[in-house]
């Protein structure tokens, strides 16, 4: 669908920020002055394609945190920081995307949006769609979504198809329908996904002030091309290392993988849509694509979760595990992103967590089960 006014010269100097509120300024609710958080759109209008009397449809958010991992960077010899992507409104990095397709859509007169999705699309795609009042249907693999995902996306209202076929297939044929019907389509070929998915990079140069490289997960490959536009209009050139499962690495290997598996569900993608993107996203950085394994993601997994206090969900945790398995590159100061939160995918965590300890109700069992058989 174009918007009805073109955003065309990518290269014109950005209109001035308009006046008003700013994320954390106060606002009056209810008698009192609490911050407000008005989302990604707001706060960054002016490298984004929206004017100022355009709809927005938001739920606050962007302004995630970046934490130092102390741990990882002793192993690495660099200076890590986290990306927390997790803590989104609805726990992944698609609400960045999201709010700006959503919100095209709506200034459109979209009345439906429709998505094929992994997981986390589905769960964004129906909240904001929710939101706007819009009807949204959601095409994901069979038996192949993580279960937090799948609640998400019912609960918000979406009409969820379980498709017998890939993402790849998913995706295919949800572009076909779009294109018959008047539906937005609001997967990552929607390019208001990547405006919106940009502003990770501004948050991350705004804290850091300076990035030497960027870890990323690699499925679809929108996120890692949004990442490069946004740090090209800041006029810098982080090293981007992207990272996919040994399973599911399309980008690695050359060529389209027909039947994509790894435990990382969320990048379990065999012919990703931003493929050209990418690799042009790789060459110019100076950076690389490379594979990890499901045991090296697992592994990165609890690391993250036990030592560094962050429960990221399995895809998220490639990006560490790349940075653990081929190292820094000689990069001083590097971000991985962790794209989702751990809550997205419980099942995997209850198999790779420790089990829950049986306790009589009296003192010397709760005395034993706490301390030990020592005890």
């Amino acid at each position: 669908m174009r918007p009805s006014r073109p955003w065309t010269d990518q290269n014109a100097p950005p209109p001035p920020r308009p006046e008003g509120r700013r994320r954390g300024d106060p606002v009056e609710v209810l008698g009192s002055r609490v911050p407000s958080v008005p989302g990604l759109i707001e706060h960054y209008r002016d490298r984004l394609p929206f004017g100022p009397d355009d709809p927005v449809v938001t739920l606050g958010e962007g302004g995630t945190p970046c934490v130092h991992a102390p741990h990882i960077s002793g192993l690495v010899d660099a200076d890590v920081w986290l990306k927390l992507e997790g803590l989104n409104p609805t726990g992944s990095f698609k609400d960045r995307g999201m709010t700006c397709a959503v919100s095209a859509a709506v200034r459109e007169g979209a009345k439906a949006v429709i998505c094929a999705s992994t997981g986390n699309t589905a769960a964004s795609a129906a909240a904001y769609a929710a939101r706007a009042g819009l009807t949204c249907a959601v095409i994901v693999p069979e038996g192949k979504i993580a279960q937090g995902k799948l609640a998400q996306a019912l609960m918000h209202g979406a009409r969820v198809i379980a498709l017998r076929g890939n993402f790849d297939q998913a995706l295919t044929l949800v572009r076909a329908l779009a294109d018959d019907h008047p539906i937005a389509l609001v997967n990552s070929v929607n390019r208001f996904r990547l405006e919106g998915q940009k502003t990770g990079s501004f948050e991350l140069l705004e804290v850091l002030g300076e990035l030497d490289a960027l870890c990323i997960p690699v499925g679809n490959a929108g996120n890692i091309t949004a990442y490069w536009k946004g740090f090209g209009e800041l006029g810098v050139k982080p090293r981007l290392f992207g990272f996919q499962a040994e399973g599911a690495a399309p980008l690695v290997l050359g060529r389209k993988v027909d039947h994509p598996e790894t435990i990382a569900s969320a990048i379990r993608i065999g012919n990703p849509a931003r493929w050209e993107e990418a690799m042009e996203a790789m060459t110019a950085s100076r950076g690389e694509i490379r594979a990890v394994t499901d045991d090296e993601i697992l592994s990165a997994y609890r690391l993250l979760a036990a030592r560094e206090g962050v429960f990221c969900e399995p895809a998220s945790a490639a990006s560490v595990a790349g940075l653990l398995r081929y190292g820094a590159g000689g990069a001083r100061r590097v971000a991985c992103v962790l794209t989702g939160h751990g809550l997205k995918d419980p099942g995997t965590a209850l198999d790779q967590a420790g089990g829950v300890i049986p306790c009589e109700p009296n003192l010397a069992a709760v005395e034993e089960a706490v301390l030990g058989a020592d005890a």
